[in-house]
């Protein structure tokens, strides 16, 4: 992609999800539940912070299934099947691996430290799982993404934009998150993480996330110019969803999507420009977001023992957190083993190189 055509706003949609990630797990820390899932957490609980964290929690890990159908239609542009495979697996499979048998296990080590367990070996995807689903739905999905991409100028392709130039080509991409909650039927919605509802939910998201890309210009025009109209929709179902705790599935996927499409309206409306900051934040977020569960969990470990206010702990640990995980990424981006363990290129991008998007 040519600095003419790089779509600097789908970077920045790329880090603010994962940032949105890492900050969501710090505030878990600060929930009553939060052991029950794994997590280290305080006694000073801090229970206002479940609000924000509702309204990201029906769309954080959606959009990012739809940026990694985005990335994937950049990155095949100029690659066979065979490249493909190959750049995927070194851009997932191997981090994934060394997540999996690596990084999980030591941050694993620090919660049974701080809950004083024995101490035991627990390889596991962890925070990873994503990785492993997005690998498979490239498996599966690239005959037909080869085959929209070489064939733009044929009916299927061409019908897909024309329904997609307009709001209510949404339509049809709603009603098939709609049929996945009534027939897998989750509960809770937001139990993404390997189970059957976030498999198909985010199959559905990566390869929706394809075809927003390769639609063009005609998408994301109509996507910004409805920007507001998603976000107003959006927002008054969150309310509705907080006033009365319990909402209907399809409810949940009409929030949710609604979310994503204001996202998409207002990142390419007011980000799609270059900067320093993005340049280095988009090589920056994949390898923070690897490393971020073990930094999290050690300041954890030393901060919520303090006899301090939460609110304090939850600055302090979000603090130690992007701080920990930036100090790592500068050792990872200089050492060139480190950079292929966790999914970089060996050397890093010229000025103008196209961000890689999970």
């Amino acid at each position: 992609m040519t600095s003419s055509d790089r779509r600097y706003d789908i970077d920045w949609i790329r880090v603010i999800a994962i940032g949105l990630l890492l900050l969501y797990h710090v505030a878990i820390g600060f929930q009553s539940w939060g052991t029950m899932i794994g997590f280290i957490t305080t006694e000073k609980t801090w229970e206002s912070l479940w609000i924000p964290m509702a309204m990201l929690n029906v769309w954080r890990i959606p959009l990012l299934f739809f940026v990694s159908g985005m990335g994937v239609y950049f990155s095949l542009r100029n690659r066979n099947w065979s490249e493909l495979m190959t750049e995927r697996g070194k851009r997932i499979l191997i981090p994934l691996i060394v997540g999996t048998f690596l990084i999980v296990p030591l941050h694993m080590y620090v919660w049974q430290y701080y809950y004083k367990m024995e101490l035991s070996y627990f390889p596991s995807p962890g925070h990873l799982w994503f990785l492993g689903n997005i690998f498979v739905y490239v498996f599966i999905l690239s005959p037909v993404f080869f085959y929209m991409q070489r064939n733009q100028d044929g009916k299927v392709v061409q019908g897909m934009r024309k329904l997609l130039s307009t709001p209510l080509g949404l339509l049809p991409i709603v009603s098939v998150f709609i049929a996945e909650v009534i027939l897998v039927d989750p509960r809770p919605y937001e139990l993404y993480a390997m189970t059957w509802h976030g498999f198909f939910l985010g199959f559905g998201a990566f390869f929706f996330g394809f075809c927003f890309a390769l639609s063009g210009s005609s998408f994301w025009q109509m996507i910004g110019k409805w920007k507001m109209l998603f976000l107003v929709i959006a927002s008054v179902l969150f309310i509705l969803r907080i006033r009365q705790f319990t909402v209907p599935g399809y409810l949940l996927v009409i929030e949710s999507d609604c979310w994503i499409f204001s996202v998409f309206g207002f990142a390419y409306s007011y980000l799609n420009h270059p900067s320093k900051t993005l340049s280095y934040l988009s090589q920056a977020a994949y390898p923070v977001y690897i490393v971020h569960m073990a930094v999290l969990y050690t300041g954890s470990l030393f901060i919520f023992p303090l006899n301090i206010p939460a609110p304090v702990q939850f600055i302090l640990v979000l603090l130690f957190t992007f701080v920990g995980c930036f100090v790592l990424y500068e050792l990872v981006r200089r050492v060139d083993i480190l950079r292929f363990l966790f999914g970089m290129s060996k050397k890093a991008p010229s000025k103008n190189a196209v961000s890689q998007v999970v």
